[in-house]
């Protein structure tokens, strides 16, 4: 352990890019500059896509109320890269239908066109009408374009509202659906992009737990986070890609800066069959009598409620808290009043902070989405890029665009254009589901039906390889179909898990299911340690370490297991 860092980073080429951050607009820059053969060094100070890129609302999406703040150029990028990971990303990314309820028909008429010619970025107080809705729908569906992967909106009136949400409040005059994308695990995206880019250019290296601490005229030195041992990484070009830290990084590196503003996001996820029903495998999106925009969305068979949009400090941990909680607990009945939500149908609870650009005079909820680049250089003259803002749906687009300014500084040419080449395991899915079961059956056919289907929906066609390292020694199911020993193994040894919760929170679905005891916690560590080297002190600090992050940061008992 003394000198994993050394042996990791030392043990590719001389880096010429150094990548801080291992996020996902992190994650999409270093996956660029390797395609481009690029040699480059990732450092990430906790796990892959553990920070803000964890704590999104699962959507891929284009963004359909920035239209009426004017952001076009966004939308337009918005609209381009979801319909680009349909079907880059199609073992992960769906169609997603979101249907809005309204209770109006010309409220906000008079203040949208002061927003569009954006005159003003005050909060919004009064709920959008029908009439509105409907405008901004038509010129949604126009960014989408014709015959593109998801369907055109459909407006329904009262009756037909309530006869397919029957649950709906009763005040609710008529409903807009809209299909934009729904992720089901972003982390996995996350996890395939880091491997794409480590076997487009083997000599390019990343490293987790290890945070960029310091500056010295040879380079920026990296700090082991749980050694101590320190490295200096020499390299041409720094890309500070740590998203709501970016401030903090960019001060550990000697340049202090004041561009960052972001805000707490909060869900909670919930076992509740009647709500989940109540969607009808729709996502319900409208905004509260605050301002706030509200979501109540299906996924995993339990359904997701959010989010808050709060002034927060990177330097604090971002925790949902209890007043949160009962916010979105009454939320539900807003639009489904004859359900109610109570907290013990709580499985999961997580927050993150938004990376949004400091906006001092504007409402959180109005601040610009959209991300820019700032440009600098350190007193050796090397190129520094900062990434401020970003979301998670523009990230290949966001990554072509940093990976372009260091391939112009260093003059280098683009090799390769990431447009549409597949991440992981999409490389080669085939996109209707029938034609899924048949690849399947024909790739995993040594595997359980129950199994095979978790293997195809985790890995997509990295599943096959994955079997094979499960067969390729004596293996145990941990959870049944969903996690065995032997899979636990292949996560350490491919996919970079350091940690219980690595495999728990990020690595699968299990923790945001409500599907963790503490048996499964302890059987996972049981699992990791032989691979990892844990004695059987570190063991139990991990199983220790693990509990505490769900029960302490996530509110959530270890206990029985939900159905």
């Amino acid at each position: 352990m003394t000198d994993r860092l050394a042996s990791s980073i030392a043990g590719g080429a001389r880096p010429t890019v150094l990548v801080i951050g291992g996020g996902i607009n992190g994650l999409a820059v270093f996956r660029d500059l390797c395609l481009q053969g690029v040699d480059a060094v990732l450092v990430e100070r906790g796990d892959i896509s553990a920070g803000a890129s964890a704590a999104s609302s699962r959507m891929v999406h284009g963004g359909l109320r920035y239209l009426e703040y004017g952001e076009l150029r966004l939308v337009r990028e918005s609209v381009q890269e979801r319909n680009r990971l349909l079907r880059n990303a199609a073992h992960h990314v769906a169609p997603l239908p979101t249907t809005i309820p309204l209770r109006r028909y010309w409220s906000g008429l008079l203040t949208a066109p002061l927003r569009l010619l954006r005159l003003t970025r005050s909060a919004h107080h009064s709920e959008r009408g029908a009439v509105l809705v409907k405008v901004g729908l038509l010129a949604y569906d126009a960014f989408s374009g014709a015959g593109g992967p998801v369907p055109r909106h459909e407006f329904r009136g009262r009756r037909r509202s309530h006869q397919m949400f029957p649950a709906l409040a009763p005040e609710v005059r008529c409903t807009a659906t809209y299909f934009d994308a729904a992720v089901a695990q972003p982390e996995r995206v996350a996890i395939d992009l880091l491997r794409d880019a480590l076997e487009a250019n083997p000599r390019s290296r990343a490293v987790t737990y290890a945070e960029v601490t310091g500056v010295e005229p040879e380079g920026a030195v990296v700090t082991d986070a749980e050694t101590g041992e320190t490295v200096v990484v020499d390299a041409n070009v720094i890309v500070n890609a740590s998203g709501p830290w970016t401030d903090l990084t960019n001060a550990a590196l000697g340049e202090p800066t004041a561009w960052m503003g972001g805000t707490k996001g909060s869900h909670i996820v919930v076992d509740h069959p009647e709500l989940l029903a109540a969607t009808g495998g729709h996502e319900m999106f409208f905004e509260h009598a605050d301002g706030r925009i509200v979501l109540i969305h299906p996924m995993h068979g339990r359904v997701m409620i959010g989010t808050t949009d709060i002034p927060a400090d990177p330097r604090e941990p971002a925790r949902c808290t209890e007043d949160e909680v009962q916010y979105f607990l009454d939320l539900v009945a807003d639009v489904f009043p004859g359900i109610t939500v109570e907290p013990a149908q709580i499985v999961y609870r997580f927050a993150g902070i938004r990376p949004l650009p400091r906006a001092d005079r504007t409402a959180p909820g109005a601040v610009s989405r959209d991300y820019r680049i700032e440009t600098s250089e350190d007193a050796q003259g090397r190129l520094r890029l900062s990434i401020v803002g970003g979301k998670w749906t523009t990230f290949r687009a966001l990554g072509e665009r940093v990976a372009d300014q260091v391939l112009e500084a260093q003059g280098l040419s683009r090799l390769r254009d990431t447009r549409d080449v597949a991440i992981g395991g999409a490389r080669g899915l085939p996109l209707s589901a029938d034609d899924r079961l048949e690849w399947a059956a024909d790739h995993l056919a040594a595997a359980e039906p129950g199994r095979r289907d978790e293997l195809l929906r985790r890995y997509g066609t990295r599943a096959p390889e994955v079997l094979d390292h499960l067969r390729d020694g004596e293996d145990h199911a941990i959870l049944g179909d969903r996690l065995s020993i032997r899979e636990v193994d292949y996560l350490v040894a491919a996919e970079h898990a350091r940690t219980v919760s690595d495999i728990l929170q990020r690595r699968t679905s299990l923790a945001f299911e409500g599907r963790v005891t503490r048996e499964v916690v302890e059987r996972v560590a049981d699992a990791m340690a032989p691979r990892m080297g844990w004695d059987e002190a570190q063991r139990a600090r991990q199983v220790a370490r693990c509990v505490s992050e769900l029960a302490d940061g996530h509110g959530v008992e270890i206990g029985s297991p939900v159905g």
